[in-house]
């Protein structure tokens, strides 16, 4: 267990000098993993630059932008689908209800970032707690939910295609974007997050489109224009 082994070291040698960057490979598959620490790392949300337009891209962003990722689903337009948080503002409301696509495949959840933690809920439980986040993304389908895989993955899909998400541990410290490297199925993708990097509750972000930038491995990913980002700053 990868991460299990370096959240120890970090906790004997002190918080995460901001967010760290590696290649694993998992049942055959490449991943990239980049793993930050919530107390320490500024983790945020972006969507629209003052003007009201998207940033659209990872070079657009303010500030010097230490990783950054695409964090879920979006219109044409580039407006979230789902529930989406900056800087406190409600820029869109939570969706509950099932649907078309993998957005709509329950259950679904939001990644949410507030007071020193990220955290990963599931939609419903989060809509239960009533729980308000200074920066947070809804997307689609749960990875993990409790440990368990999403019920409706199948060992072995031939559905693949390259994709990215994010893991949180329990106590909402430890948060773990990964993108896979080559096409990937959901199960896999989900036991990458419960068995290899032992996390409880895990969100698909999207496919496809989906892209990274990690100065500290030399990668940024062009190609597409975006809807949120996910980004840690300084």
């Amino acid at each position: 267990m990868i991460f299990r082994i370096s959240l120890l070291l970090c906790a004997l040698s002190g918080p995460l000098a901001a967010v760290e960057c590696r290649d694993v490979i998992f049942d055959e598959v490449s991943f990239t993993i980049c793993e930050a620490d919530a107390t320490t790392d500024k983790i945020r949300t972006f969507l629209y630059r003052d003007t009201g337009k998207p940033y659209g891209t990872f070079s657009a962003l303010p500030g010097n932008i230490k990783f950054a990722m695409n964090a879920g689903m979006y219109h044409p337009d580039r407006s979230p689908v789902g529930h989406y948080v900056e800087d406190g503002q409600e820029i869109m409301r939570i969706v509950p209800n099932a649907g078309p696509g993998n957005f709509g495949m329950l259950p679904n959840g939001v990644f949410c970032v507030s007071d020193n933690s990220a955290r990963v809920f599931e939609t419903r439980n989060f809509m239960e707690k009533e729980l308000s986040c200074d920066y947070a993304s809804q997307s689609g389908p749960m990875l993990v939910v409790d440990g368990k895989l999403h019920s409706r993955f199948i060992p072995g899909s031939s559905y693949k295609k390259i994709r990215n998400g994010v893991g949180t541990s329990e106590d909402g410290q430890i948060t773990i974007f990964a993108i896979s490297n080559q096409p990937v199925n959901f199960e896999t993708f989900g036991r990458l997050y419960r068995d290899e990097l032992g996390l409880p509750n895990a969100l698909y972000f999207d496919g496809r489109i989906s892209r990274l930038y990690a100065p500290q491995i030399n990668r940024s990913d062009f190609g597409v224009q975006m809807g949120p980002i996910v980004a840690i700053t300084d």
